[in-house]
């Protein structure tokens, strides 16, 4: 079987789950269950803490995970990304009071807290930067309050928690996270059930970014409307029963779809029709 990681809790776990049922896995309905077997499937589930799956995936024991790009390159172990989920979107980022620094290149000397200490001493690394790191728990900002650290580096949104310390985003973003599905550096790239696990994946993505689109329209106005819903190959263009008429069927973005739909109308197409896609393969 095929033995995937799953975040146990957390900002990943329920999305990710929720994906994983999209691709048609079983998914766990008790949320103290550690393992759940899918056998139609041939896949071994392992609910994990978020920070501890590139841990297991790098060493073999597992095969492939889903966990956050901050969480695998803070781990340090041999694992990496084969695919990105789009979702659970972060900004890793410096924060100080003002006046303390304005760049990476000032934090010389200085203390830096975080709950992501292998990161960021990575990142001080690449630049050169001879600092300390402090590794904490949660509620970083609060380390400069109490003299800990003269800098923090933590996950930001809106920097509104940050602002309310009386601390200012400094330089460049460390890191753009978000969920991805890693594996174990130097695996086979061939193996058949990772891929096949990938292109499931896949189809939900795309899934969610497309609807389809059906319409009637008048032959002389087929090109200029195959020209606003072109799909990711080419349009299904059928002849209708009433002579001088097709219909046409194609998948568009979904956030564009509301636009298409009155550009259409404007064209002289009518029966214009949405469905959502639940799964697909490319």
């Amino acid at each position: 079987m095929l033995r995937i990681a799953v975040p146990n809790k957390g900002s990943l776990s329920e999305p990710a789950s929720a994906m994983l049922h999209e691709a048609g896995y079983r998914q766990r309905k008790d949320r103290r269950e550690l393992v759940l077997v899918d056998a139609e499937n041939e896949v071994e589930f392992f609910f994990l803490r978020p920070r501890d799956i590139a841990v297991y995936v790098g060493s073999g024991k597992l095969d492939i995970g889903i966990t956050g790009r901050d969480l695998l390159l803070d781990s340090g172990s041999q694992a990496e990304e084969i695919m990105q989920l789009g979702f659970a979107g972060s900004t890793f980022r410096y924060a100080t009071r003002p006046g303390t620094a304005k760049d990476v290149s000032e934090f010389g000397g200085m203390t830096i807290a975080t709950s992501f200490a292998g990161l960021v001493t990575q990142h001080l690394a690449d630049n050169g930067v001879n600092a300390s790191v402090v590794h904490l728990d949660g509620a970083v900002e609060t380390a400069i309050q109490l003299g800990v650290a003269e800098i923090i580096a933590d996950v930001v949104e809106t920097g509104t928690t940050l602002r309310n310390a009386g601390l200012e985003i400094i330089g460049e973003p460390i890191l753009k996270s978000e969920a991805v599905v890693i594996r174990r550096a130097g695996a086979p790239e061939d193996d058949p059930k990772v891929r096949q696990f990938l292109r499931r994946m896949q189809g939900v993505l795309v899934a969610r970014r497309y609807v389809m689109m059906d319409y009637d329209i008048r032959v002389e106005h087929v090109e200029k409307a195959v020209a606003l819903t072109p799909g990711l190959e080419s349009p299904t263009v059928s002849p209708l029963h009433h002579e001088g008429w097709v219909a046409v069927r194609s998948m568009v973005p979904s956030k564009e779809a509301q636009r298409i739909m009155d550009e259409l109308y404007d064209l002289g197409a009518r029966a214009i029709l949405t469905t959502g896609i639940h799964a697909c393969r490319l």
